[in-house]
């Protein structure tokens, strides 16, 4: 008769973050795979349709114009990726994004409202690095100040702070709608073309102060790894702990707050993109694990967005609705989610 104790072992399983050996072979082999097919369409879009032969002088100046995009995949994957995994995590919710917020209505109204007072001139008014930089500290601000304020005292409570903060979303949509209701047909259509999210809405002068603020906002989450799975057991677990939740959860959104400005003041709207890479994340790491989550939805990320722009680009010649895919795509994700959500 088989002992209890020897029963009850399992060769190979342990309490890790990737329990099994056959969890952690199929997460690097993923992972792998992901890095393929990103270094792929990397390549892809710098060389496709090139019309000077690889390697040379010529090849490498065309690539350079072109290498602009691929850095801001890069910068608005990591953005969207991380940004998104850590705002579900403080929320205890993988069915929201960051960008309830309202960091997406306030952008509209911007460039709205640009356009509405001073007609098609206003577009250019918010074009620069002095005007990139008002727009992450508005959208910054405004933020801290939410939480700050729904957060405070014994009755702060992050679903609150939610609601909140889809009220005021919706608020400033309606003002933005009024105002693009009184604008002429020119006027329109050249606003419309900026309230989508498009890699062609970033500019390499604004490179300077988006690095620094991704790789410090970002960096600061990643390496919060540890703390973030101890947020992820919820607010009780965490202060029986010893961590102080209510200051963490403030500095991680803080740090949110960050990452979605930037990302939304460089490129525009992307409702659903960081949804659809955190899905895809969770369910492909398999793991509660951020140090593991992270990396995979970052190249989840630049996948989706290099891929399909890659694809839309050169085989559909209309890489300008790129942005209009991915929410489609995201948004039926995110039905799909919602409808199985008691089994995920």
């Amino acid at each position: 008769m088989t002992s209890p104790v020897r029963s009850a072992h399992r060769p190979g399983r342990s309490s890790g973050s990737l329990p099994t050996a056959k969890v952690r072979k199929r997460y690097w082999i993923t992972l792998g795979i992901l890095s393929v097919l990103a270094l792929l369409f990397a390549f892809g879009l710098l060389a496709w349709d090139n019309p000077m032969p690889v390697g040379s002088t010529g090849f490498w100046v065309i690539a350079k114009l072109r290498a602009s995009n691929i850095l801001t995949m890069v910068i608005v994957a990591a953005c969207q990726s991380i940004a998104t995994v850590a705002f579900q995590t403080v929320a205890n919710n993988r069915i929201i994004t960051p960008s309830i917020m309202g960091f997406e209505a306030l952008y509209r109204v911007v460039q709205t409202g640009a356009v509405f007072f001073l007609g098609v001139a206003g577009i250019t008014f918010f074009t620069g690095v002095s005007q990139f930089i008002l727009q992450v500290a508005i959208m910054v601000g405004l933020s801290v100040a939410l939480y700050g304020w729904l957060l405070s005292g014994k009755l702060g409570n992050i679903q609150i702070m939610l609601l909140v903060g889809i009220v005021i979303g919706t608020g400033l949509g309606s003002i933005s709608t009024f105002m693009q209701r009184m604008l002429t047909p020119s006027e329109f259509d050249v606003l419309t073309a900026r309230l989508f999210g498009s890699m062609a809405n970033a500019d390499m002068s604004y490179m300077p102060v988006a690095i620094p603020l991704v790789v410090i906002a970002g960096g600061y989450l990643v390496l919060a790894s540890k703390k973030m799975n101890i947020l992820a057991l919820g607010k009780e677990t965490t202060i029986n702990l010893g961590i102080n939740h209510r200051r963490e959860v403030m500095k991680t959104l803080f740090f949110v707050s960050i990452l979605m400005a930037v990302t939304t003041a460089l490129v525009g709207p992307l409702t659903f993109l960081g949804f659809l890479v955190a899905t895809l994340a969770y369910q492909l790491a398999d793991t509660y694990d951020h140090r593991y989550i992270y990396p995979m939805s970052f190249l989840i990320g630049f996948v989706v967005l290099a891929g399909a722009y890659f694809i839309m680009k050169n085989l559909f010649y209309a890489q300008g609705v790129v942005g209009i895919i991915i929410e489609a795509v995201g948004g039926i994700t995110f039905l799909i989610f919602i409808l199985r959500k008691g089994r995920l």
